[in-house]
């Protein structure tokens, strides 16, 4: 069986409960570099729990397409999670409430592109998804000695579905 889920733009608003959008939007917190830069200060809650600390890798990915198939999300229990962009293509971003334990009903967001995301300590969440090459991406996590990656695969897997496609499911 397959469950439809349609995607939704990424706004801070609607992504609040799973993380952060970083983006320079709004009034800068300050203006740098002899007035040559705006500063929006702090955007992420980054939470790497005790006995670890952050570190940055960089992610090369396989970009993906929609309808996309969403058969598993992770969790990352000890620490929060970042994905910082190096391209100006939008990604695909699919995060889902706990309900006990599991995965509740999945939400999908596309980024405009200019957005970075930082997924809060224990937030279930799909994988890495560009929609577009190159799939290179920062990523700022938590470094320690304990395993910190939990799976669950969906026993009916969800279509992830553009709404405004004519060409795609629920459209």
């Amino acid at each position: 069986m397959t469950r439809l889920l349609n995607t939704e733009p990424l706004t801070a608003a609607a992504f609040a409960p799973f993380g952060d959008v970083l983006e320079c939007t709004g009034t800068p917190d300050k203006m740098i570099n002899q007035g040559l830069c705006a500063r929006h200060h702090d955007r992420a809650r980054l939470d790497f729990g005790p006995d670890a600390r952050g570190g940055i890798s960089m992610f090369n990915a396989e970009p993906r397409a929609l309808p996309y198939v969403l058969d598993m999300v992770e969790r990352h229990p000890d620490g929060s999670q970042a994905f910082i962009p190096l391209h100006g293509h939008p990604f695909l971003v699919i995060v889902a409430p706990d309900e006990g334990g599991t995965p509740g009903t999945p939400r999908a967001f596309v980024t405009n592109g200019m957005q970075a995301i930082n997924l809060l300590r224990n937030t279930w969440h799909g994988v890495l998804t560009p929609l577009a090459a190159p799939g290179l991406f920062a990523c700022v996590d938590r470094i320690g000695a304990t395993p910190n990656l939990e799976e669950y695969w969906f026993e009916a897997v969800w279509t992830v579905a553009d709404p405004k496609d004519p060409g795609q499911p629920g459209a």
